[in-house]
């Protein structure tokens, strides 16, 4: 098998595997990061959702090859516990969650957003999250933390 390369989180990575082999089963297999989860298969919920240098993209779908030699950011590398990201400090201080499960790739969404579009509006942030399904109805409460994350980042 050949040996893929790429940055995750921040760290240079290399991956023994099937080039075919999708990018989420690569993060939550040998790479061990399980905080994106397998939710469709298909590319159409978001639960599966990573940045791929700074574009969200659903990993579910996305072939290995195709990340070689960029840079791939999970939900674990948004920020730590320590020092979480304004995405995830919103997200609780906003209760803006409940089962949690599409709640990663919702973040990543959101981040994507964040980096090419710092003071988004209420529909420009409703636009971003069109690709994550949530079926526990917190989609205000989503829209409201990624706002308040936007202006606590512009502030600092």
């Amino acid at each position: 098998m050949p040996t893929l390369r790429f940055r995750l989180n921040g760290v240079e990575t290399e991956i023994d595997a099937d080039p075919d082999t999708p990018l989420l089963t690569a993060l939550r297999g040998p790479l061990g990061l399980t905080g994106s989860h397998f939710g469709c298969g298909s590319g159409e919920c978001g639960a599966c959702m990573v940045l791929v240098d700074d574009h969200a993209l659903m990993s579910c779908d996305t072939p290995l090859w195709s990340v070689a030699g960029k840079t791939i950011t999970t939900v674990e590398g948004l920020g730590t516990e320590q020092q979480p990201h304004a995405l995830q400090r919103a997200f609780i201080a906003g209760q803006a969650m409940q089962c949690g499960y599409c709640l990663s790739g919702i973040m990543m969404s959101a981040a994507a957003l964040l980096k090419r579009n710092t003071d988004p509006t209420s529909a420009e942030v409703k636009a971003a999250l069109d690709r994550n399904l949530c079926r526990c109805g917190s989609h205000n409460r989503m829209v409201r933390a990624v706002l308040r994350a936007a202006a606590e980042m512009r502030a600092s």
